[in-house]
This record gives structure tokens, sequence and C-alpha cells, in this order.
């Protein structure tokens, strides 16, 4: 693996050179100790009645600038043609391009994609000192350390006291010795604890949070990218007001090429009633004032930061939530109903890479995340609980376990009831995700009129993510769809859509993605009458099929194309009578 030269002691160096020359200065006569202390203060403004600063470390960002190489300034890149063999091995392990990461230098530059009012941004020149928890279960070597190296590069080395990476039972040999061994001597500030057996994410966060020492928890995943001066927008909230958690802007790094972009500019973490996370618009006063803290009622879970005394004046998290799962919706209800608050900081971004696939086995053999749900339904949500059920009531035959220390912590902590909650955080969720579901305006099986054997099949073929087959017509649940009162068209129950991201004339795709009610490319409407299922609003494009090839796709619109013609099992005529008036968010 080809490494680039460190610059991660470069504050070192630096503090070095600064410390001798005010030894100069204090040796000299024409020099006053006053005249030190204003130099000390030089940067440090006061705006308000508030001493601020600005943290950019100019000198880093200098340097990488001067950095070349493949994946610089957050570039993708490709890996040479010979090495394919390698990426699909490391691929498989990994549901990454792990063999193009350690081509990819440990510290390489990332471009600035902060709101511009962010590079003049000032903060409180007192901030809390912070803690990085990092866990990890085996982990890729380039991609751990540079979480932890970029983190550490970009941060005032004063605010960051210690990185924690919490090893759950990792059974690769390089993250044993070998890690501990190029921390020692690349990067001290870090450390690792060790796990005895598999705890799961939330415990071995709980456990690097015992370990802390600093003011300032921040927990981020193991495959992240800190970008430029990303820590102090985290504190500052924080050192406000204790009671504040704060998450930043995540963005996207392309698990196949690496490139760093945005994932959008900006939405608030929500909900829907099975517990999927969703996200709903900046509120339009946010939106005005960005790049400003804005609040968000549900954390995304992976990347966050705390106070280490609200943390554990909530009790952490539930240490009967096992593995993953329901963590983030615990913490965010937590730190919302027991007097906290919960902001997003635009102007602290990090990287995250979300990756094709996940690599690892399921570590239970039971339901643990029903459990985790239930649990936290449990303690949490009063009589709004029932919502989740009514759509999951499996959930109710899962043994919670004793919920008596969480119903404590509630009680300890004098928290606000569910419906406070509804009321006065996510007061418009209910708009976007409706206790219960207005009706389909179709759903069942969608059988081509042209061969009636055939129906539309969710099996894929090609892509991961391309809906692009037929298959012959059954009652299984493979060929059941719903045209949803949000107007998108999904597999039964899915939370995934058909999507057509590039629309052309010839045959374009039907993608599976994320359902965005957001109608745009995710918008479908049928006709009974001539039996076609159009695309978007007026565009003149319908769902088309090949009867010979089995593949499905979207063209123009032809009337006389018995291949463009599709039967429902159930159609509600009256709601489809009304479709362009109603609502597609009640």
């Amino acid at each position: 693996m080809r490494l680039k030269r460190l610059w991660v002691r470069h504050r070192e160096k630096v503090a070095v050179v600064i410390f001798l020359a005010l030894v100069i200065v204090v040796m000299s006569p024409s020099h006053t100790f006053r005249d030190l202390i204003k130099r000390e203060e030089e940067g440090v403004v006061h705006v308000d009645g508030l001493r601020k600063k600005d943290y950019h470390d100019y000198n880093y960002l200098k340097i990488e600038t001067l950095q070349k190489g493949p994946g610089e300034n957050g570039m993708g890149a490709t890996l040479d043609p010979s090495l394919e063999k390698e990426k699909d091995e490391f691929y498989k392990v990994n549901g990454f391009n792990a063999r193009l990461s350690d081509e990819i230098a440990l510290n390489r530059s990332l471009k600035d994609i902060r709101h511009p009012k962010c590079k003049e941004r000032l903060y409180l020149a007192d901030l809390p000192t912070a803690a990085v928890i990092v866990p990890f279960h085996n982990e890729h070597w380039s991609t751990l350390l540079r979480t932890a190296i970029s983190a550490y590069n970009r941060a005032p080395s004063h605010l960051l006291r210690e990185i924690i990476l919490v090893d759950d039972a990792s059974t690769k040999d390089f993250l044993g010795k070998k890690l501990d061994d190029y921390l020692a001597k690349h990067l001290p500030i870090a450390r690792v604890v060790r796990l005895p057996d598999r705890w799961g994410l939330i415990r071995a966060r709980l456990e690097g949070a015992k370990h802390a020492t600093a003011d300032v928890l921040i927990f981020l995943d193991s495959h992240t990218e800190c970008a430029i001066n990303w820590l102090p927008p985290l504190l500052e909230p924080i050192a406000i007001d204790y009671k504040t958690a704060v998450c930043p802007f995540i963005d996207v790094v392309d698990f196949e090429t690496f490139e760093y972009r945005a994932q959008d500019e900006g939405r608030r973490g929500a909900f829907d009633w099975e517990f999927y996370y969703k996200r709903l618009p900046v509120l339009p006063e946010d939106e005005k004032n960005m790049p400003e803290p804005f609040k968000s009622p549900i954390m995304a879970g992976g990347l966050f930061a705390i106070s280490s005394q609200f943390f554990w004046e909530l009790g952490g998290y539930d240490p009967g939530l096992d593995i993953w799962g329901g963590e983030q919706y615990e913490l965010s209800f937590k730190v919302w109903q027991c007097h906290g608050m919960m902001v997003d900081a635009p102007c602290s971004r990090i990287g995250h890479i979300y990756r094709k696939f996940a690599p690892f086995p399921n570590p239970r053999k039971d339901n643990f995340v029903a459990r985790n749900y239930r649990r936290v339904a449990e303690v949490w949500m009063d009589e709004y609980k029932q919502y989740l059920y009514m759509r999951q009531p499996g959930w109710l035959t899962v043994d919670t376990k004793d919920l008596s220390e969480q119903l404590a912590v509630r009680e300890r902590n004098k928290c606000h009831s569910f419906k406070w909650f509804m009321e006065n955080v996510a007061f418009d969720l209910i708009k976007h995700y409706p206790l219960i579901e207005p009706p389909d305006y179709c759903n069942g099986t969608i059988q081509s009129v042209a061969d009636p054997k055939l129906c539309v099949d969710t099996k894929m073929k090609g892509q991961f993510d391309r809906l692009d087959s037929l298959g012959e017509c059954s009652p299984s649940s493979q060929f059941q769809f719903q045209l949803t009162a949000y107007k998108d068209l999904r597999p039964l129950k899915s939370h995934n859509c058909f999507d057509v991201p590039e629309l052309k004339d010839d045959r374009a795709p039907v993608l599976l993605f994320g359902c965005h009610k957001g109608l745009g490319n995710q918008m479908w409407k049928y006709d009974p009458e001539s039996q076609m299922i159009h695309f978007g609003h007026y565009s003149g494009h319908c769902l088309d099929c090949s009867t010979s090839t089995l593949e499905v796709y979207v063209t123009r619109c032809d009337p006389t194309s018995s291949t463009q013609r599709w039967r429902w099992s159930y159609v509600n005529n009256e709601r489809l009578q009304n479709y362009d008036t109603l609502d597609p968010k009640p």
C-alpha cells in the first residue's frame, strides 16, 4: 500500500517555532510582558460581548494544496485494470472498494463544499475539549486510519483531547498489534480499547464513552472523513447550553470511486411508523438563516456530539439495546423529552461511506432489532407506540426484558410525554408520515395486457437496484405492488420506489430507490380506461415492457401499444377520479 508522508505532527512543529519566537520576544528588553499577552490574544475578537476567534488552520490548508495523487481534493479515482481481481476480493470483505482506498493517501485533501459563510464564521474562543469515539468491527485498515487522521488533522489540537478506537472483537490480524504500533508511532493521541467478545455497536460506544476524559463525546463511524474545520461548529452549541446534542452535515464518500460529495444541503431527521429513518424539509425560517445550526427531531445516529455530563445524566444508551438498531431514536427522544435540544450544524461536514452491501453476517440468531425497537417504544412513546405495533404486530411478541432502569431515567429527569415531543418538536411529521396510512390508488399484481401470463416482478436480473424483469404471474409477495397515496409506485410495504433518474425516449431504466414522497422522478399515475401507467407530471412517458426479453422500462407513451397496457388486481376508481386534486401528503 502506497502511503504518502503524514502531516499529523505539523501543528506540533509549528508550535515549537512559535514557542522559540516567543522566547526571543520575552528576552528582548524592548518588549514587555503586556506585549506578550497582547500577541497571545491576537485572533480573538469581541462580538456582542463574547470572545470569538477564527479556528481555521491556514497552514494546514496550504499544505493540502500541494498534495498530489489519486483521490486528492476529494476527487473520485479508479484502479488500474490489472488490480480488478484484488478489487473484487476486497469488495466481498468490505462492501466498498477497499483496494482503491489503499491507493489514496490517509491524509488526502478535501475540497471545501461548505456554505460560503462558514469560511468567515467565528466561534467562541473558549470551547470545551472533545473525545472522538470510533467503534469498529473488522474495519478496513486504510478507511479506519483515514477516519482518525482526518479527525486529528482538521481539528484544533488544544480542543481534541483523545481519539478512542473501540475494537468490537475484530478478527483481522492487522487490527491487533500492528494497529497499536502504528498509532503509538504516528498518532499518539489515539488509543484502542478492546472488547472481550462481540458486544455490538451500541455497547461499544458506551464502553468508549466510559474511557473518555474530555468534556464532549463525539461519536463517529469507522469509515468517515472529517472535513475542513469540522470540530468548532459541533462544540459551540454545547458550550452555550450543555444539554444540546449536535450533528454534522453528513456527506457521501462514494463506495466505488471515493469521491467526496454533498448528500444535500440540509434536512431534518425523522422516522416513519415502522421506525425507518426519514428526512423532512428544513423549515423556511431555518433556510433563511443558513448556515446557522437548526433544530432537528431525530439524529441519523452514527455521527454526533453530546456533552459527557448530559450523556450520563440521560443514562447513556440503554444497555439493553443489543448490537445496533433503535439507538438513534432512543437517544433523540431522551434528549428532547428530557429538556435538551438537538441541532444540525451546517458548517461541520463529515463524509461517510455508505456500503454497497453489508459484508458481515448477523451476529445474533434472535430478532435483536425488533427487541430494541420495542424497548424504545415501551419506555418513550406512550400511546403512540400503538401505531408502530399496528404496522409491525410481531414486535408485540418480542420479550423486552427488564425496563425498570430506563423508566427510572425518565422519571429521574422528569421528562416530557411523547405527545409533547410530537406537538412541539416533530410537529409536522404526521403530515409526511400519517399515523394511519391513506388508501392506495391501486395494489396487487401488475399484469401485462400484451401477455396476460406475465406480471411485473421485483426480482433483479442486472444491477442490484434495477427493476428490469417480468415473470410468470403469481400471488407471491415478489409480484405485489402499490400505487400509494403519495403517488409513488413500490413493491408492497417496501420503502423503495420505482424511480427514473434519467428520462430517455427509448427504454429509460427503472430503478428501485428509497422513497422520498416528493413526486418528481417517483411520480406515477394509472389510467383505468387506457390501462396505461404514466410516469411523471405530463412527461409523455409510460411504463413499457418487452414480452420476449422480459425487460421493463419507460418510453414514449403510445396508446396503440399493447405492451404499455397493464391490469392491476385492485383499482380504487373513486380515488383515481380525484387523483389530480388529491394532495400526495395528507
